[in-house]
């Protein structure tokens, strides 16, 4: 049985912090995530995708700042169980919460910050009825490494910030060789910056935008070699490409956590914003996992949400104390 203050579930970027801010109130946490290393979609997903709204960052790249939180948590020791999803949770005679594992991993504590992201996810497939025969043979519904594109030509599918930001970079920064946008619309669910900035790549030439059209068939001998495309227009297109790659986002769901006795509004847990609470004392959420009025998923957002979570922790667990606000600025994190 592994024992702490606070389990943490979730091991992202807002976990991270949480940890460090848990730990200026001299609480211990343990973090249980089920991919097998810490940083949530920023490792797993998008590792070498810039980030522009992180405060004192204008960009940092999703992996450096996971590995910025992992040092900003260090001094504090956190624990980790990675790999394990978390499957249950129950109360001892005692009142602490023990959550227990797909794997019967069980941790104790009085404490449960869930901070579980999008939950369990799975890429959004477009309707193409051969597309799972060229999956790792030339199709792809996540970037991971750009370099991995260098010298390729990548036909990119999607509307959204995910597509538009992956082309431009990939063809801003000269990775692929030829980079092509397709998307069934004329118009973009995307940034408005964004959205200018490929059409302005479009017209230099940089990027080749083919829009009111759709990827429909693929094709290869065992590796993919041609995209299929129809346009509402020009009929049927065939375009030679090395890598397709969809960005339709991702289906999220809370996975067990739905079945915890939870308030849940459209697949993300109901709190209270004055601490981040759930309807269950003792378990707050905060993050993406969340939903109140007016809620944003942003990560600074989420930063702020874990911080007064854990204030309102460390009353429940001492409410005996009085809890002095300190500032690093004076203190530092040793002072703690």
């Amino acid at each position: 049985m592994i024992q702490t203050d606070i389990i943490i579930i979730g091991a992202g970027p807002v976990g991270l912090f949480t940890v460090f801010e848990a730990g200026l109130l001299k609480l211990r946490c343990h973090l249980i995530d089920s991919l097998p290393q810490s940083g949530g979609q920023c490792s797993e997903i998008y590792p070498k995708k810039p980030i522009y709204d992180i405060p004192g960052f204008p960009e940092i790249l999703a992996g450096e700042l996971v590995d910025n939180l992992m040092k900003q948590a260090a001094p504090f020791k956190p624990g980790f169980t990675l790999g394990e999803a978390a499957y249950s949770i129950d109360k001892n005679t005692e009142g602490k919460f023990i959550v227990t594992t797909v794997k019967g991993t069980k941790h104790e504590a009085p404490i449960v910050i869930i901070a579980g992201g999008l939950g369990v996810f799975e890429p959004r497939k477009p309707p193409i009825a051969n597309i799972g025969d060229f999956e790792d043979k030339g199709v792809e519904y996540i970037i991971k490494d750009p370099e991995f594109y260098t010298g390729k030509t990548c036909v990119i599918a999607g509307g959204g910030d995910s597509a538009l930001d992956w082309s431009i970079f990939l063809a801003e920064n000269k990775i692929a060789k030829e980079v092509v946008l397709v998307h069934r619309n004329s118009s973009f669910r995307g940034h408005l910056d964004s959205v200018q900035k490929v059409i302005n790549m479009s017209d230099e030439g940089k990027i080749k935008l083919i829009t009111e059209a759709e990827v429909t068939g693929l094709s290869g001998n065992g590796k993919l070699n041609t995209v299929h495309i129809t346009h509402q227009t020009n009929g049927e297109l065939t375009y030679q490409t090395d890598h397709f790659i969809p960005l339709f986002g991702l289906k999220p769901s809370l996975g067990p956590i739905a079945n915890w006795g939870l308030e849940i509004e459209k697949n993300a847990i109901k709190v209270n914003t004055l601490d981040y609470s759930t309807n269950v004392p003792g378990i707050y959420a905060v993050g993406d996992v969340n939903t109140y009025e007016n809620k944003l998923k942003l990560i600074l957002c989420g930063f702020h949400e874990g911080t007064l979570a854990v204030q309102s922790a460390f009353a429940r667990i001492y409410p005996e104390k009085k809890n002095v606000l300190k500032y690093t600025t004076v203190n530092g994190v040793q002072g703690f």
